[in-house]
Protein backbone atom coordinates (compact mmCIF):
# COMPACT_ATOMS: atom_id res chain seq x y z
CA UNK A 1 0.00 0.00 0.00
CA UNK A 2 3.03 2.21 -0.37
CA UNK A 3 2.19 3.56 -3.70
CA UNK A 4 -1.22 4.64 -2.62
CA UNK A 5 0.13 8.60 -1.79
CA UNK A 6 1.49 8.39 -5.09
CA UNK A 7 -1.45 6.94 -6.94
CA UNK A 8 -3.53 9.46 -5.13
CA UNK A 9 -1.53 12.83 -4.93
CA UNK A 10 -4.45 15.51 -3.95
CA UNK A 11 -4.81 14.38 -0.10
CA UNK A 12 -6.18 11.58 -0.03
CA UNK A 13 -7.98 10.72 3.59
CA UNK A 14 -5.89 7.78 4.47
CA UNK A 15 -6.08 8.79 8.35
CA UNK A 16 -9.60 7.32 8.22
CA UNK A 17 -8.26 4.10 7.32
CA UNK A 18 -4.86 4.27 9.55
CA UNK A 19 -6.03 0.80 11.16
CA UNK A 20 -5.57 -0.46 7.70
CA UNK A 21 -2.89 0.16 6.19
CA UNK A 22 -0.08 -0.95 8.49
CA UNK A 23 -1.40 -4.92 7.84
CA UNK A 24 -1.72 -4.02 4.47
CA UNK A 25 1.85 -2.84 3.79
CA UNK A 26 2.81 -5.54 5.65
CA UNK A 27 1.39 -8.02 3.63
CA UNK A 28 2.38 -6.01 0.37
CA UNK A 29 -1.04 -5.17 -1.00
CA UNK A 30 -0.68 -2.10 -3.47
CA UNK A 31 -3.68 -0.22 -4.42
CA UNK A 32 -4.18 -1.88 -7.43
CA UNK A 33 -4.85 -5.29 -5.98
CA UNK A 34 -7.40 -3.32 -3.97
CA UNK A 35 -9.21 -1.94 -6.58
CA UNK A 36 -8.95 -5.71 -9.27
CA UNK A 37 -9.04 -8.09 -6.97
CA UNK A 38 -11.55 -9.51 -4.45
CA UNK A 39 -12.24 -7.87 -1.21
CA UNK A 40 -12.44 -11.45 0.10
CA UNK A 41 -9.07 -12.68 -1.57
CA UNK A 42 -7.42 -9.39 -0.41
CA UNK A 43 -8.96 -8.87 3.31
CA UNK A 44 -7.80 -12.93 3.95
CA UNK A 45 -4.40 -12.39 2.66
CA UNK A 46 -4.22 -8.91 4.61
CA UNK A 47 -5.93 -10.46 7.71
CA UNK A 48 -8.24 -7.55 7.78
CA UNK A 49 -12.06 -6.87 7.58
CA UNK A 50 -13.83 -7.47 4.83
CA UNK A 51 -16.21 -4.35 5.00
CA UNK A 52 -13.68 -2.13 6.34
CA UNK A 53 -11.59 -2.97 2.89
CA UNK A 54 -14.67 -2.54 0.74
CA UNK A 55 -15.38 1.23 2.52
CA UNK A 56 -11.13 1.38 1.74
CA UNK A 57 -12.19 0.47 -1.90
CA UNK A 58 -15.07 2.71 -2.31
CA UNK A 59 -13.33 5.42 -0.87
CA UNK A 60 -10.16 5.20 -3.61
CA UNK A 61 -12.65 5.00 -6.68
CA UNK A 62 -14.59 8.02 -5.62
CA UNK A 63 -11.00 9.55 -4.69
CA UNK A 64 -9.83 8.84 -8.29
CA UNK A 65 -13.54 9.69 -10.43
CA UNK A 66 -12.91 12.88 -8.67
CA UNK A 67 -9.38 13.52 -9.45
CA UNK A 68 -10.54 12.59 -13.42
CA UNK A 69 -13.41 14.82 -13.22
CA UNK A 70 -16.06 11.72 -13.35
CA UNK A 71 -18.74 12.42 -11.19
CA UNK A 72 -21.57 9.91 -10.13
CA UNK A 73 -25.15 10.81 -11.30
CA UNK A 74 -27.51 10.38 -8.12
CA UNK A 75 -29.47 7.33 -8.11
CA UNK A 76 -32.90 7.00 -8.89
CA UNK A 77 -35.64 6.33 -6.62
CA UNK A 78 -36.08 2.69 -6.96
CA UNK A 79 -33.43 2.25 -9.69
CA UNK A 80 -30.52 1.27 -10.76
CA UNK A 81 -27.02 3.09 -10.33
CA UNK A 82 -26.22 4.75 -13.61
CA UNK A 83 -22.95 4.25 -14.77
CA UNK A 84 -20.38 7.56 -14.19
CA UNK A 85 -20.06 10.13 -16.97
CA UNK A 86 -17.56 13.01 -17.50
CA UNK A 87 -19.02 16.50 -16.80
CA UNK A 88 -18.93 18.93 -19.67
CA UNK A 89 -17.70 21.62 -17.41
CA UNK A 90 -14.48 19.18 -17.28
CA UNK A 91 -14.21 18.62 -20.49
CA UNK A 92 -14.22 22.43 -21.20
CA UNK A 93 -11.95 23.45 -18.65
CA UNK A 94 -9.48 21.17 -18.67
CA UNK A 95 -9.04 19.14 -22.55
CA UNK A 96 -6.50 21.46 -24.62
CA UNK A 97 -5.14 20.14 -27.57
CA UNK A 98 -1.86 21.06 -29.81
CA UNK A 99 -2.18 20.89 -33.58
CA UNK A 100 -0.20 20.05 -36.13
CA UNK A 101 -1.37 22.55 -38.15
CA UNK A 102 -2.83 19.50 -40.84
CA UNK A 103 -6.67 19.17 -40.35
CA UNK A 104 -6.32 15.83 -41.45
CA UNK A 105 -3.51 14.89 -39.20
CA UNK A 106 -5.12 16.51 -36.08
CA UNK A 107 -8.00 14.54 -37.18
CA UNK A 108 -6.05 10.90 -36.72
CA UNK A 109 -5.16 11.99 -33.52
CA UNK A 110 -8.20 12.73 -31.80
CA UNK A 111 -7.83 16.47 -31.93
CA UNK A 112 -4.73 17.17 -31.80
CA UNK A 113 -1.69 16.16 -28.48
CA UNK A 114 -3.58 16.97 -25.60
CA UNK A 115 -2.17 18.12 -22.25
CA UNK A 116 -1.72 16.36 -19.67
CA UNK A 117 -1.01 13.13 -21.21
CA UNK A 118 2.67 11.54 -21.98
CA UNK A 119 3.19 10.65 -25.60
CA UNK A 120 5.46 9.25 -27.90
CA UNK A 121 6.40 9.82 -31.49
CA UNK A 122 8.33 6.76 -32.56
CA UNK A 123 9.47 6.10 -36.21
CA UNK A 124 12.79 5.01 -37.98
CA UNK A 125 15.48 7.39 -39.27
CA UNK A 126 14.09 9.84 -41.65
CA UNK A 127 10.41 9.35 -41.20
CA UNK A 128 9.55 12.60 -39.81
CA UNK A 129 10.08 12.17 -36.22
CA UNK A 130 11.75 16.25 -36.03
CA UNK A 131 9.79 17.01 -38.23
CA UNK A 132 6.46 16.82 -36.38
CA UNK A 133 8.32 18.12 -32.93
CA UNK A 134 9.69 21.26 -34.67
CA UNK A 135 5.96 22.10 -35.86
CA UNK A 136 4.49 21.00 -32.18
CA UNK A 137 6.81 23.53 -30.66
CA UNK A 138 5.35 26.47 -32.71
CA UNK A 139 1.78 25.76 -32.66
CA UNK A 140 1.83 25.43 -28.68
CA UNK A 141 2.40 29.51 -29.10
CA UNK A 142 -0.20 30.13 -31.30
CA UNK A 143 -4.17 30.58 -29.92
CA UNK A 144 -7.09 28.29 -29.82
CA UNK A 145 -8.03 26.02 -31.09
CA UNK A 146 -4.23 25.65 -32.71
CA UNK A 147 -2.38 25.68 -29.89
CA UNK A 148 -2.08 26.94 -25.50
CA UNK A 149 -0.88 30.37 -26.09
CA UNK A 150 2.52 28.87 -24.66
CA UNK A 151 6.00 28.99 -24.45
CA UNK A 152 7.55 25.31 -25.06
CA UNK A 153 10.72 23.41 -23.97
CA UNK A 154 12.76 21.36 -26.13
CA UNK A 155 14.98 19.05 -24.52
CA UNK A 156 17.59 17.11 -26.85
CA UNK A 157 19.89 14.66 -25.99
CA UNK A 158 21.69 14.08 -29.26
CA UNK A 159 21.55 17.45 -31.76
CA UNK A 160 20.73 20.63 -30.77
CA UNK A 161 17.73 22.66 -31.57
CA UNK A 162 17.11 23.13 -35.17
CA UNK A 163 16.71 26.93 -35.28
CA UNK A 164 17.12 27.30 -39.19
CA UNK A 165 14.38 24.72 -39.74
CA UNK A 166 12.20 26.91 -37.34
CA UNK A 167 12.85 29.72 -39.64
CA UNK A 168 12.00 27.66 -42.15
CA UNK A 169 8.78 26.56 -41.17
CA UNK A 170 7.95 30.14 -40.02
CA UNK A 171 8.44 31.69 -43.36
CA UNK A 172 7.28 28.96 -45.80
CA UNK A 173 4.21 27.75 -43.83
CA UNK A 174 1.00 29.18 -44.94
CA UNK A 175 -0.79 29.15 -41.70
CA UNK A 176 1.83 30.91 -39.67
CA UNK A 177 3.53 33.05 -42.74
CA UNK A 178 0.20 34.80 -43.29
CA UNK A 179 0.08 35.71 -39.18
CA UNK A 180 0.55 39.45 -37.66
CA UNK A 181 4.27 40.15 -36.43
CA UNK A 182 2.35 40.35 -33.12
CA UNK A 183 0.62 36.84 -32.92
CA UNK A 184 3.32 35.28 -34.96
CA UNK A 185 5.33 32.21 -32.56
CA UNK A 186 8.76 33.18 -32.20
CA UNK A 187 12.00 31.39 -31.60
CA UNK A 188 12.51 33.33 -28.45
CA UNK A 189 9.66 31.49 -26.86
CA UNK A 190 11.24 27.81 -27.39
CA UNK A 191 13.61 27.11 -24.82
CA UNK A 192 16.38 24.61 -25.47
CA UNK A 193 18.53 22.31 -23.85
CA UNK A 194 21.02 19.10 -24.09
CA UNK A 195 21.04 16.80 -21.40
CA UNK A 196 24.18 14.49 -23.07
CA UNK A 197 24.27 11.58 -20.46
CA UNK A 198 21.58 10.23 -18.39
CA UNK A 199 22.91 11.90 -14.53
CA UNK A 200 22.16 15.53 -16.20
CA UNK A 201 18.67 14.32 -18.04
CA UNK A 202 17.52 12.94 -14.70
CA UNK A 203 18.44 16.10 -12.99
CA UNK A 204 16.90 18.33 -15.49
CA UNK A 205 13.91 16.83 -15.32
CA UNK A 206 13.15 16.36 -11.57
CA UNK A 207 14.97 19.61 -10.26
CA UNK A 208 14.99 22.55 -13.40
CA UNK A 209 11.97 21.43 -15.05
CA UNK A 210 9.10 21.92 -13.22
CA UNK A 211 10.70 25.80 -11.91
CA UNK A 212 11.26 26.37 -15.60
CA UNK A 213 7.90 25.44 -16.70
CA UNK A 214 5.72 27.42 -13.80
CA UNK A 215 8.31 30.76 -14.83
CA UNK A 216 8.27 30.80 -18.44
CA UNK A 217 4.53 29.65 -18.65
CA UNK A 218 5.51 26.27 -20.70
CA UNK A 219 2.46 23.91 -22.26
CA UNK A 220 4.46 21.75 -24.22
CA UNK A 221 7.64 19.76 -23.20
CA UNK A 222 9.75 17.20 -25.69
CA UNK A 223 12.37 15.32 -25.17
CA UNK A 224 14.11 14.18 -28.35
CA UNK A 225 15.02 11.26 -27.94
CA UNK A 226 14.26 9.11 -24.87
CA UNK A 227 15.98 6.28 -25.90
CA UNK A 228 19.78 8.08 -26.81
CA UNK A 229 20.71 8.02 -23.04
CA UNK A 230 19.49 4.37 -21.80
CA UNK A 231 21.44 3.13 -24.64
CA UNK A 232 25.04 4.96 -24.02
CA UNK A 233 24.56 4.29 -20.84
CA UNK A 234 23.68 0.77 -20.36
CA UNK A 235 25.36 -0.54 -23.26
CA UNK A 236 28.63 0.46 -22.32
CA UNK A 237 31.87 -1.79 -22.41
CA UNK A 238 32.30 -2.06 -19.01
CA UNK A 239 28.98 -3.01 -18.29
CA UNK A 240 29.41 -5.93 -20.31
CA UNK A 241 31.10 -8.26 -17.35
CA UNK A 242 27.67 -7.62 -15.61
CA UNK A 243 24.79 -10.19 -15.52
CA UNK A 244 22.41 -9.46 -18.52
CA UNK A 245 19.41 -9.80 -15.96
CA UNK A 246 21.19 -7.31 -13.32
CA UNK A 247 21.67 -4.78 -16.30
CA UNK A 248 17.93 -5.07 -17.74
CA UNK A 249 16.67 -4.84 -14.33
CA UNK A 250 18.61 -1.72 -13.48
CA UNK A 251 17.06 -0.18 -16.65
CA UNK A 252 13.74 -1.18 -15.84
CA UNK A 253 13.63 0.36 -12.56
CA UNK A 254 15.29 3.43 -14.46
CA UNK A 255 12.42 3.48 -16.83
CA UNK A 256 9.40 3.20 -14.62
CA UNK A 257 11.44 6.31 -12.59
CA UNK A 258 11.61 8.46 -15.78
CA UNK A 259 7.66 7.32 -17.05
CA UNK A 260 6.44 8.33 -13.36
CA UNK A 261 8.36 11.54 -13.29
CA UNK A 262 7.45 12.92 -17.39
CA UNK A 263 3.76 11.48 -16.34
CA UNK A 264 3.30 13.57 -13.15
CA UNK A 265 4.62 16.41 -14.30
CA UNK A 266 2.44 16.79 -17.50
CA UNK A 267 -0.65 15.82 -15.15
CA UNK A 268 0.62 18.49 -12.30
CA UNK A 269 1.31 21.20 -14.49
CA UNK A 270 -1.27 20.04 -17.12
CA UNK A 271 1.35 20.54 -19.86
CA UNK A 272 1.81 17.72 -22.97
CA UNK A 273 4.62 16.07 -22.69
CA UNK A 274 6.35 14.58 -26.16
CA UNK A 275 8.84 12.29 -26.59
CA UNK A 276 10.49 10.68 -29.72
CA UNK A 277 11.64 7.31 -29.59
CA UNK A 278 13.93 5.39 -31.68
CA UNK A 279 13.41 1.83 -33.44
CA UNK A 280 15.10 -1.63 -34.10
CA UNK A 281 14.95 -4.10 -36.14
CA UNK A 282 12.42 -7.03 -35.68
CA UNK A 283 13.31 -10.10 -36.65
CA UNK A 284 9.78 -12.67 -37.08
CA UNK A 285 10.57 -16.20 -36.34
CA UNK A 286 9.21 -18.71 -39.18
CA UNK A 287 6.26 -20.07 -37.57
CA UNK A 288 4.53 -23.68 -38.42
CA UNK A 289 1.00 -23.93 -39.28
CA UNK A 290 -1.17 -24.60 -36.15
CA UNK A 291 -3.06 -26.63 -37.68
CA UNK A 292 -1.47 -29.79 -36.68
CA UNK A 293 0.75 -28.86 -33.57
CA UNK A 294 2.26 -32.82 -33.08
CA UNK A 295 3.48 -32.65 -36.77
CA UNK A 296 4.84 -29.15 -36.87
CA UNK A 297 7.02 -29.50 -33.63
CA UNK A 298 8.19 -33.39 -34.65
CA UNK A 299 9.59 -31.05 -38.25
CA UNK A 300 10.99 -28.50 -35.85
CA UNK A 301 13.02 -31.27 -33.88
CA UNK A 302 14.20 -33.60 -37.36
CA UNK A 303 14.90 -30.35 -39.20
CA UNK A 304 17.41 -28.90 -36.60
CA UNK A 305 19.04 -32.65 -35.75
CA UNK A 306 19.64 -32.73 -39.82
CA UNK A 307 21.98 -29.11 -39.42
CA UNK A 308 22.96 -28.70 -42.81
CA UNK A 309 25.12 -31.84 -44.60
CA UNK A 310 21.96 -34.11 -45.45
CA UNK A 311 21.14 -32.37 -48.78
CA UNK A 312 18.30 -30.05 -49.31
CA UNK A 313 15.93 -31.80 -49.55
CA UNK A 314 16.52 -34.64 -46.47
CA UNK A 315 15.30 -32.47 -43.73
CA UNK A 316 11.28 -31.91 -45.40
CA UNK A 317 11.54 -35.48 -46.86
CA UNK A 318 12.08 -37.32 -43.60
CA UNK A 319 9.18 -35.05 -41.66
CA UNK A 320 6.62 -36.23 -44.19
CA UNK A 321 7.66 -39.49 -43.79
CA UNK A 322 6.92 -39.29 -40.14
CA UNK A 323 2.64 -38.27 -40.24
CA UNK A 324 1.34 -39.85 -43.41
CA UNK A 325 -2.50 -38.53 -41.98
CA UNK A 326 -1.98 -35.13 -41.87
CA UNK A 327 -1.32 -32.44 -44.36
CA UNK A 328 1.42 -31.15 -45.86
CA UNK A 329 2.49 -28.00 -43.87
CA UNK A 330 3.31 -25.73 -47.02
CA UNK A 331 7.08 -24.14 -47.71
CA UNK A 332 7.63 -21.07 -45.91
CA UNK A 333 8.40 -18.42 -48.11
CA UNK A 334 11.99 -16.75 -47.29
CA UNK A 335 11.03 -13.00 -48.74
CA UNK A 336 7.93 -13.36 -46.43
CA UNK A 337 9.30 -13.43 -43.13
CA UNK A 338 8.50 -9.99 -41.74
CA UNK A 339 4.74 -11.08 -42.36
CA UNK A 340 3.93 -13.56 -40.18
CA UNK A 341 0.55 -14.56 -40.16
CA UNK A 342 -1.67 -12.76 -37.77
CA UNK A 343 -3.21 -16.28 -36.22
CA UNK A 344 -0.65 -17.93 -33.91
CA UNK A 345 -0.40 -21.22 -31.74
CA UNK A 346 0.61 -18.59 -28.88
CA UNK A 347 -1.95 -15.91 -29.15
CA UNK A 348 -0.60 -14.82 -25.43
CA UNK A 349 3.03 -14.49 -26.29
CA UNK A 350 4.55 -10.99 -26.21
CA UNK A 351 6.16 -11.58 -29.78
CA UNK A 352 2.46 -11.92 -31.22
CA UNK A 353 1.12 -9.40 -29.25
CA UNK A 354 3.42 -6.32 -29.55
CA UNK A 355 1.71 -6.35 -33.16
CA UNK A 356 -1.22 -4.07 -32.14
CA UNK A 357 1.36 -1.61 -30.11
CA UNK A 358 4.21 -1.31 -31.31
CA UNK A 359 2.49 0.34 -34.98
CA UNK A 360 4.45 -2.68 -36.99
CA UNK A 361 2.80 -5.86 -38.23
CA UNK A 362 -1.11 -5.37 -37.55
CA UNK A 363 -1.84 -5.36 -41.01
CA UNK A 364 -0.83 -6.96 -44.59
CA UNK A 365 -0.54 -3.02 -45.58
CA UNK A 366 2.42 -1.06 -47.43
CA UNK A 367 4.15 -1.53 -44.16
CA UNK A 368 4.41 -5.38 -44.66
CA UNK A 369 6.11 -4.72 -47.86
CA UNK A 370 9.36 -3.80 -45.81
CA UNK A 371 10.70 -4.76 -42.62
CA UNK A 372 8.69 -4.79 -39.01
CA UNK A 373 10.38 -2.29 -36.54
CA UNK A 374 10.16 -2.29 -32.89
CA UNK A 375 10.23 0.73 -30.28
CA UNK A 376 13.17 0.90 -28.10
CA UNK A 377 13.59 0.25 -24.81
CA UNK A 378 10.87 -2.36 -24.85
CA UNK A 379 7.15 -3.16 -22.99
CA UNK A 380 8.49 -1.57 -19.68
CA UNK A 381 8.32 1.82 -21.23
CA UNK A 382 5.52 1.11 -23.39
CA UNK A 383 3.41 0.98 -20.14
CA UNK A 384 4.94 4.03 -18.75
CA UNK A 385 3.16 6.30 -22.01
CA UNK A 386 -0.40 7.45 -22.75
CA UNK A 387 -0.32 7.31 -26.68
CA UNK A 388 2.26 6.04 -29.35
CA UNK A 389 2.21 7.59 -32.70
CA UNK A 390 4.39 5.62 -35.15
CA UNK A 391 5.19 7.08 -38.12
CA UNK A 392 5.86 4.65 -40.75
CA UNK A 393 8.32 5.01 -44.22
CA UNK A 394 8.75 2.63 -47.17
CA UNK A 395 10.96 3.26 -50.12
CA UNK A 396 9.39 3.82 -53.93
CA UNK A 397 11.19 2.35 -56.59
CA UNK A 398 11.74 3.84 -60.09
CA UNK A 399 13.18 2.55 -63.43
CA UNK A 400 17.04 1.00 -63.32
CA UNK A 401 19.38 4.13 -64.77
CA UNK A 402 22.73 3.96 -66.11
CA UNK A 403 24.11 6.46 -63.87
CA UNK A 404 24.64 5.52 -60.09
CA UNK A 405 27.64 7.35 -58.75
CA UNK A 406 31.43 7.26 -57.65
CA UNK A 407 32.69 3.65 -56.79
CA UNK A 408 34.70 3.88 -53.81
CA UNK A 409 38.21 4.16 -56.19
CA UNK A 410 36.90 7.24 -57.61
CA UNK A 411 35.90 5.83 -60.58
CA UNK A 412 32.16 6.18 -62.20
CA UNK A 413 29.47 3.03 -61.37
CA UNK A 414 27.50 2.35 -63.88
CA UNK A 415 24.35 -0.12 -63.85
CA UNK A 416 23.64 -2.31 -67.30
CA UNK A 417 20.39 -2.00 -68.17
CA UNK A 418 17.58 -4.48 -66.95
CA UNK A 419 19.62 -5.45 -64.00
CA UNK A 420 17.96 -5.98 -61.07
CA UNK A 421 18.81 -3.51 -58.62
CA UNK A 422 16.51 -0.91 -58.52
CA UNK A 423 16.77 2.80 -57.90
CA UNK A 424 15.00 4.53 -54.68
CA UNK A 425 13.13 7.11 -56.46
CA UNK A 426 11.32 8.61 -53.18
CA UNK A 427 9.59 7.69 -49.79
CA UNK A 428 6.66 7.15 -48.59
CA UNK A 429 5.51 8.31 -44.65
CA UNK A 430 2.66 7.10 -43.02
CA UNK A 431 1.52 8.74 -39.67
CA UNK A 432 -0.51 6.04 -37.32
CA UNK A 433 -1.82 6.08 -33.97
CA UNK A 434 -0.85 2.78 -33.01
CA UNK A 435 -2.85 3.37 -29.36
CA UNK A 436 -4.15 6.43 -27.32
CA UNK A 437 -6.18 7.19 -24.57
CA UNK A 438 -8.14 9.86 -25.96
CA UNK A 439 -8.49 8.33 -30.19
CA UNK A 440 -9.31 5.34 -31.62
CA UNK A 441 -6.23 3.20 -33.35
CA UNK A 442 -5.57 4.07 -36.88
CA UNK A 443 -7.13 1.91 -39.62
CA UNK A 444 -4.22 0.32 -41.47
CA UNK A 445 -1.45 2.36 -42.09
CA UNK A 446 -3.32 5.67 -41.01
CA UNK A 447 -2.80 8.94 -42.57
CA UNK A 448 -0.21 9.40 -45.35
CA UNK A 449 1.91 12.61 -45.18
CA UNK A 450 4.59 13.75 -46.87
CA UNK A 451 7.40 16.60 -45.72
CA UNK A 452 8.35 19.65 -47.48
CA UNK A 453 9.77 22.79 -47.02
CA UNK A 454 6.29 24.40 -45.25
CA UNK A 455 6.20 21.27 -42.72
CA UNK A 456 4.18 18.38 -42.05
CA UNK A 457 1.10 18.08 -44.19
CA UNK A 458 -1.50 14.95 -45.14
CA UNK A 459 -1.21 13.49 -48.95
CA UNK A 460 -4.49 14.76 -48.96
CA UNK A 461 -4.18 18.36 -48.41
CA UNK A 462 -1.09 18.45 -50.56
CA UNK A 463 -3.15 17.17 -53.36
CA UNK A 464 -6.10 20.24 -53.50
CA UNK A 465 -5.79 23.39 -54.87
CA UNK A 466 -2.02 25.37 -55.01
CA UNK A 467 -0.49 22.10 -52.38
CA UNK A 468 -0.88 19.62 -55.37
CA UNK A 469 0.87 22.15 -57.69
CA UNK A 470 3.45 22.52 -54.98
CA UNK A 471 4.00 18.79 -54.32
CA UNK A 472 4.42 17.70 -58.13
CA UNK A 473 7.32 20.87 -58.44
CA UNK A 474 8.95 19.98 -55.47
CA UNK A 475 9.22 16.44 -55.89
CA UNK A 476 12.57 14.98 -55.18
CA UNK A 477 14.61 18.05 -54.44
CA UNK A 478 11.81 18.28 -51.34
CA UNK A 479 12.69 14.62 -50.10
CA UNK A 480 16.67 15.56 -50.52
CA UNK A 481 16.49 18.65 -48.66
CA UNK A 482 14.69 16.75 -46.15
CA UNK A 483 16.40 13.96 -46.05
CA UNK A 484 18.95 14.72 -42.98
CA UNK A 485 15.78 15.42 -40.48
CA UNK A 486 14.21 12.91 -38.70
Amino acid sequence: MSDLHHVLPDGFPAHHFSHLLPSLDRHRVTTSDILTLDAADVAKRAQVPVAELRKLHHAIVSALHGQLGVADEPTEPGGADTAPSVTSDWHAAEWHTISTLDDRLDAELGGGIPTGYLTEITGESGAGKTQFLLTLLLSTQLPAPHGLSKSAIYISTEAPLATTRLTQLLQQHPHLSALPPSSKPSLSRILGIQTPDLEYQDHVLRYQLPVAIQRHNVGLVVLDSVAANYRAEFERPERDNRAGGAAMAERSAALVQLGALLRSIAHTHNVAVVVANQVADRFTPQQPPPASTATSRQTSYTTGSQGGGGGGGGPSRHASDNSNTTARAPTPNPSQGATAPLISPDPLTLDHQQRWFTGWGDDRGPSADHSLKTPSLGLVWTNQIAARVALLKAPVYGAPGAWVGLAADGRADWREEGGNEREVKRWRRWMKVAFAAWAAPSDGNGVEFGILGRGVAAKASLEEGKGKEEHEQSGQKEEDDQSGWR
